[in-house]
This record gives C-alpha cells, structure tokens and sequence, in this order.
C-alpha cells in the first residue's frame, strides 16, 4: 500500500495539470450525472495515504489502497479504470483504487495536525489520542490513521526499529518520552522515505523491512504478524525491548 511519501510524490506529478481544464472523462467511478467535462482541475491536496482533486463543482478523494496505481498522459490497456481525467496535453489516470465525491465540509473536516508529514503534524495531539488508548499496542496506533496519517508498514518497522521499541509494547507501558522518541523516528523516516524514493533507492536503505539479520547485532530479525490488523513485523528481540 502506497504510504505518505508516495502519494506526496504523486501529488508532485499530477500538479502539472492543476488549471487546466477536462476534456474527457471516463471510468467506472465517475457519476453518471456529473458534469465533469470543461470543468478546470482547481487545485490538488493530499492528507495521509488520500488525495484529493479539486474542481469548482465536484471534489474527488482517491485512495490507493493496497494495489492501486496511476498512469500519465497515457491511459494504460487494462479494463481497472476509475476515475480518467483527459486535458488537452494528456491525463490522469487511475487503476483498482477507490474514488469517491465529497464536499468542501469533507475537507474542512481534516484534521491535518495528523499528517506525519504536514507542517501542521501535532506531536502532543499525537501522543495525547495514543493514551487515550492505553490497552493498545504501539504497531496498531502507527497503523491507525486518525494518529499517524500517512505512516504505513514499511515507516512503522523502520520507525520502531530506529526507536529500539518492540512493536507489541503497550501504549500504557511507553513514557512519554519513549513516545515522544518515536514520534521523531517515525516524522525523520517518512521524510527520508520521501527522499530516497526520488532516487529509488528507497529499499537499500531498510534496517529491518524485509531483513535477515538485524544490523546492530546480527542477531536473526523475526517476522511476525502483530496488532489487530495482524499486518507483518520485522524486529530485533535483542535491539527492541518489549516494555512492561
């Protein structure tokens, strides 16, 4: 699933054509009475792993999920379609995703202080929602979207490895500087994330993700599925205490 620094770097690519003005329109998401065509592409802004188009009479939230994908100018020659966008040099086009029409009230809804990587991002709003949750465990509250928008599995492995926590730690038994530490790991990864992706060399610089051996000891990384979403872990037992 694409995470935050992704979609930032798709937003980077689908900028170039804010103002200008649709042509055509096709896709299995588009609504039938919608009046699309010679509406201009106002403006685009992402919040977390969501994006949104923006035009004077509809709005459009596109979320990856876990298997979606875009292309530019060129529609590719599969049967995916959701939402395509022509302008008069090329389009947007997006595959196996989910697009759905909101309203300026959805936007003005956002809490962005969530977004790991918005100059509004809240580190006390961030910790005071995770100790609301006392019961919960560290891998589930970065996994949550009303706290860490944007973070996905990749950032919450690399983040929690960098902190030297264990993912199965409970919220309760991290102190407040434990969480405050990883909060920074996680805000200082995502925007290396978003730097080595522009040279893809995103994967060599993993830690634990995917990893045999842990890098500081050597000791065997284990693979686990935790938390309720039951998403994969990599950690070290050595490196990663597990606080009680």
């Amino acid at each position: 699933m694409p995470e935050g620094p992704t979609i930032i770097l798709m937003k980077e690519d689908l900028q170039k054509f804010a103002g200008e003005k649709v042509t055509e329109v096709n896709g299995s998401e588009v609504p039938e009475k919608a009046r699309i065509k010679g509406e201009i592409l106002r403006e685009i802004k992402t919040f977390g792993k969501q994006t949104y188009l923006i035009f004077d009479e509809i709005i459009f939230k596109v979320h990856l999920m876990m298997f979606g994908s875009y292309s530019l100018f060129k529609r590719k020659d599969i049967d995916t379609l959701k939402l395509g966008l022509t302008f008069k040099d090329g389009g947007i086009y997006f595959y196996t995703c989910v697009v759905k029409v909101v309203d300026e009230s959805d936007l003005s809804k956002i809490n962005w202080e969530s977004d790991i990587m918005s100059k509004k991002w809240s580190d006390e709003k961030a910790i005071e929602k995770m100790q609301k949750h006392p019961e919960m465990l560290i891998c589930d509250a970065m996994m949550n979207q009303d706290i860490f928008a944007g973070v996905g599995n990749i950032i919450k492995n690399e983040a929690l490895f960098r902190a030297g926590i264990h993912p199965e730690t409970l919220i309760k038994n991290l102190t407040k500087a434990k969480l405050k530490l990883i909060i920074k790991e996680t805000k200082d990864y995502s925007f290396e994330f978003l730097k080595y992706k522009r040279t893809d060399t995103l994967s060599k610089t993993f830690q634990v993700y995917h990893k045999k051996t842990c890098p500081i000891c050597g000791v065997e990384i284990l693979k686990k599925e935790t938390g309720k979403s039951k998403r994969m872990s990599f950690f070290c037992i050595k490196d990663q205490q597990l606080m009680k």
